[in-house]
């Protein structure tokens, strides 16, 4: 049983890549364009260059992007991760001690669902397999057309 499930894991990973990127992305988009409800909820948008909103929504919709396509995973979920945590520690938690009480769940869930992708990369369905196959099949090719020196 555990062989068909561990089979069965980069599917799960790319499957949860892809609804994590697109929510984070929706983030952004919501805060920097104002659809989906806009920032807060409110149908507003964020003014451009506004310390620290406007950087973590564009982090949120280039990342998420990123994410959501599996290009650059790891690097993306770095920096996605990190701006998460700066949210949670500089924006929620001084407000009250647990996620519940400050409002900061969904950037803690955000920030682990990203470190995972740091250690565990795109998994199924992402552009980074496909590039990766691709640059390993033309290295395979050059090297069968290179002969080696005895």
């Amino acid at each position: 049983m555990t062989g068909r499930l561990n089979s069965a894991q980069p599917y799960a990973i790319g499957l949860f890549r892809i609804v994590v990127g697109l929510l984070f992305a929706c983030h952004g988009a919501a805060s920097l364009f104002g659809v989906l409800g806009g920032a807060s909820g409110s149908g507003g948008t964020i003014d451009a260059g506004t310390w620290p909103g406007w950087y973590a929504a564009v982090i949120q919709l280039v990342g998420g992007s990123l994410v959501l396509l599996g290009l650059g995973t790891r690097a993306a979920a770095f920096v996605a991760s990190g701006s998460m945590a700066y949210a949670y520690f500089k924006v929620h938690q001084p407000e009250a001690l647990w996620p519940m009480e400050n409002g900061g769940e969904a950037s803690a869930m955000f920030c682990w669902a990203m470190l995972l992708f740091v250690f565990t990369g795109s998994g199924a369905f992402g552009l980074d397999r496909l590039f990766a196959g691709r640059g390993a099949s033309e290295a395979d090719k050059a090297s069968e057309r290179t002969p080696v020196a005895a």
